[in-house]
């Protein structure tokens, strides 16, 4: 993994800056902590972070290539490439000679045999910045499904750019101002691409290159998806699910450090964690060690609610039993969850108050007491979006709602919670309902069709679409945050574009041939899972039940509620807040003061200009 960082500027010599570009540098320190550098010339600063995964000793970064008239490029990259042995290879018969055995210097390579269009021949999770001496012109590249994060900050004559928002904001060239844009798509609950929040910042969009030269700065997308004739049946689709999985996860387990995989007891996380359990026995490599997230008293004392109906633990321990790996509760109570140290530590990962309160902070806490243990792990983040197992794609009100699904839907209903805290003028300004409107045609617009394609094939594709480009998104960058904030790298076999490509174009009659959500999946993992598994019913993530944190968060919200000095009284209605902090406890009530609380802390600590 590791973080990145750079600056280009056409009309100064950077070699005078290296202080700030030092600085920027070492904002991305909570990404890379194995090691650091920055290469300067006159006209661009690239600085690396490192977290050391393949070739300790041969990866160090930025990597330099030089050719018979000196340094040709510079690479710092962030991420894996998991056919980097088959480029490695294909490269050497090219002509190409390595010094390492890092996947690294493979991407250097592929950029100096392909340019730009390197990014087609990898398949992995990655994010970087190539910046070419030769013509002085950077190139910025993000993986397929958006991954690995990287932002970039447009200047008079040049840009700025790193992993995270932290980096840009390091420079004093980058103003920390928030529009109405941006708060719009800051509540929006909707992952739209390229939008920064920030204003003047944009994020890489999945799949794109962008391109940074005295001309300007130019965008072109190398992948996108593309709808495709099926012609297998049932049988070999499940068969080609299978042996895609088997092959990612074989390359996902390549290491040169400790590795693990999350757990929680659902299909998917679960079939991960047997196929590596599996693999590492075939090759003789021992057990696979695995880790999940509990609460003190949580299965004891859970109630069903309208989005999980059974407690994550007994399944996580039937699967450690079964598939027999090396299996670890991390239990966290509530003072942990609302340690404002914790609560801290969130929102510096996260750059923007759009965490989820306790979900964010015991998945921080859970990968800072994995990265004891393992500095690598493989998740089953992302099926639902690929498989179709939100429950909502099973709605037909949801489905057929006219918007982004995950927002008509029940379940995901208390997100709505944060418009409650609004004031009457910046709600009329913010117009959500017309910004997510606005968004959902946008993203209609791009969904690829085939020929004769209508019913309820056609709008399960676009629905697909939608999870795949707008939903995962929020998913993958809180994983992302959260993990890379304590120097663990997340891998998610899931995102593996040839899995997608496939699965996408897999008619949704197939997708849900057993009557149930996930067939295919189900049907790919059935001699590897007991069956309790494979029937149980998607429980998301778990959120506290634990009534201490209601009240603890209801407590210091209207502690804050006092304070008339807050910046956030300039977006929030005091009054309706005080009401919900003196209410009973609700998934609403929690939405909104979470929000409230992260609001407050976020334009106080970033010191945020409002410009709406």
């Amino acid at each position: 993994m590791c973080g990145i960082s750079g600056w280009v500027d056409f009309e100064r010599d950077l070699r005078q800056e290296r202080e700030i570009a030092q600085e920027m540098t070492d904002t991305m320190a909570c990404r890379g902590p194995d090691d650091q550098g920055l290469w300067i010339a006159p006209h661009a600063a690239v600085g690396h972070r490192r977290l050391a995964i393949i070739d300790l000793a041969g990866g160090r970064q930025p990597m330099v290539a030089e050719g018979e008239e000196g340094e040709t490029a510079v690479l710092s990259y962030s991420g894996e490439v998991y056919n980097f042995e088959e480029l490695r290879a294909e490269l050497s018969a090219r002509g190409h000679r390595f010094r390492t055995r890092s996947d690294t210097e493979v991407v250097l390579r592929a950029y100096l045999e392909w340019g730009e269009d390197l990014a087609g021949h990898l398949n992995g999770m990655y994010a970087f910045a190539v910046w070419d001496a030769r013509s002085e012109e950077l190139l910025l590249v993000r993986d397929r499904m958006g991954i690995k994060p990287l932002y970039y900050y447009p200047t008079p004559h040049g840009v700025l750019f790193g992993s995270e928002p932290k980096a840009i904001l390091a420079n004093p060239l980058a103003q920390r101002v928030l529009d109405a844009g941006g708060l719009r798509e800051l509540l929006s609950f909707v992952k739209t691409p390229e939008h920064g929040i920030f204003s003047g910042m944009y994020e890489v969009r999945p799949g794109q290159v962008v391109k940074v030269s005295r001309d300007g700065i130019g965008k072109r997308r190398y992948w996108r998806l593309d709808a495709r004739e099926h012609a297998d049946d049932v049988r070999r689709t499940v068969e080609t699910v299978r042996g895609l999985l088997d092959d990612i996860v074989a390359r996902q387990l390549i290491s040169d450090v400790p590795l693990c995989a999350l757990l929680s007891g659902g299909l998917d996380s679960s079939l991960i964690t047997a196929l590596a359990a599996r693999l590492l026995r075939e090759q003789g490599l021992g057990s696979v060690r695995s880790f999940s997230v509990d609460f003190a008293g949580y299965t004891e004392n859970f109630k069903p609610d309208l989005t999980r109906s059974t407690p994550d633990t007994p399944y996580v321990h039937e699967l450690a039993r079964h598939a027999r790996v090396d299996h670890t509760d991390i239990v966290l109570d509530s003072s942990e969850l609302m340690d404002p140290a914790v609560r801290a530590a969130v929102l510096r990962a996260r750059d923007l108050p759009m965490g989820i309160g306790d979900m964010d902070s015991s998945l921080y806490l859970l990968f800072k007491a994995i990265r004891g243990h393992s500095t690598v792990a493989l998740s089953g983040e992302s099926a639902d979006e690929v498989f179709g197992g939100y429950r909502w794609f099973h709605d037909r009100e949801a489905v057929e709602a006219g918007t982004f699904p995950w927002l008509a839907s029940a379940a995901t209903a208390a997100h709505s919670g944060a418009e409650l805290l609004l004031r009457d003028d910046v709600a009329r300004l913010a117009n959500l309902r017309g910004y997510r409107d606005e968004r959902y045609r946008e993203a209609l617009a791009e969904v690829p069709r085939l020929p004769g394609e209508s019913g309820h094939e056609r709008r399960m594709r676009e629905v697909g679409y939608l999870h795949l480009t707008r939903f995962v998104q929020i998913l993958l960058d809180r994983k992302d945050r959260m993990s890379m904030a304590v120097g663990l790298e997340v891998r998610v076999p899931f995102c593996d574009h040839r899995l997608v490509e496939y699965v996408f174009n897999v008619p949704w009659a197939m997708k849900t041939f057993d009557g149930r959500e996930k067939s295919l999946l189900r049907a790919a993992g059935a001699d590897l899972l007991p069956d309790s598994i494979l029937q149980r019913v998607k429980s998301p993530y778990p959120a506290t039940q634990d009534p201490s944190y209601d009240r603890a968060l209801h407590g210091r919200a209207a502690e804050l509620l006092q304070r008339p000095d807050s910046p956030a009284a300039a977006l929030v209605d005091w009054d309706r807040a005080r009401e919900i902090a003196a209410g009973p406890p609700s998934p609403a009530s929690r939405a909104a003061l979470e929000r409230l609380l992260q609001l407050d802390r976020w334009l106080r600590q970033y010191r945020v200009e409002l410009a709406l």
